[in-house]
């Protein structure tokens, strides 16, 4: 089912993506870009902006788009933290997101011109080599792409099921918006806090990336003042009054 979003982007019309990888090539090749995790961090937050204001999304069908989602955060928080180090398969999966990309990029070209030759009405001819053997399927007159597609998807229906995966827990980890909050109260009770406090009790390495892409947020904003001495020096907020 496509997936229907209105973004400012797109002047406040109705955009129609068939999935996240549709949504995600259609952000990078409007910029021009290659399928690189560099154009990938590039896009993120547009992305996340996207699947914000996005309509008509089941449960089932938005687990898609929060794997990609999940992937693109984990591309940027890595260009914005150069020194942080990710495991052997977190690498694996933003290998996978950029093939499934280039792939999907392939097919939706093909489409395109399959579409244009379906559209133009044009003709199509065998091969010398088949002259004189019998026709052996023949589709009925009028025939549409739409039932094509039909047909395609009735015999997609009839291939036999994987086995289910394993389950897994989906673990709730703290948005930016709350610690951008939460660095806010903090801030109120005193003039003056270090980055390695506000860390101090983290609990994973995502809500320590979630605390740094805050800090900067913060200061594009210009909510605070950020100071370093010098290289792996103690990094020092200030609120600004």
């Amino acid at each position: 089912m496509p997936y229907i979003v209105k973004a400012r982007h797109y002047q406040n019309q109705e955009k129609i993506f068939e999935g996240p990888l549709d949504l995600l090539l259609d952000l990078i090749e409007r910029q021009k870009l290659n399928i690189t995790e560099v154009s990938l961090a590039q896009v993120a937050d547009q992305f996340l902006e996207y699947l914000q204001e996005a309509e008509n999304i089941e449960l089932a069908q938005l687990a898609d788009f929060l794997s990609v989602a999940s992937k693109l955060i984990l591309i940027k928080s890595k260009a914005l933290l150069p020194m942080l180090e990710l495991s052997h398969e977190e690498e694996e999966d933003i290998e996978e997101l950029k093939r499934r990309l280039e792939e999907y990029r392939k097919f939706k070209e093909v489409a395109k011109k399959i579409g244009l030759l379906d559209k133009n009405k044009k003709m199509f001819y065998s091969r010398q080599s088949y002259s004189g053997i019998g026709i052996t399927f023949l589709p009925p007159k009028n025939i549409r792409a739409d039932d094509l597609k039909t047909a395609f998807q009735n015999i997609l229906k009839e291939i036999p099921k994987v086995d289910e995966l394993a389950r897994e827990t989906i673990k709730e980890v703290i948005s930016l918006k709350d610690r951008i909050k939460f660095l806010q109260r903090s801030l109120m009770e005193r003039a003056e806090l270090s980055f390695s406090s506000m860390i101090s009790k983290s609990g994973s390495r995502i809500e320590v990336v979630v605390t740094f892409l805050a800090m900067l947020e913060m200061m594009k904003q210009r909510i605070i003042i950020v100071e370093q001495v010098g290289m792996f020096e103690e990094i020092k907020l200030k609120r600004i009054e």
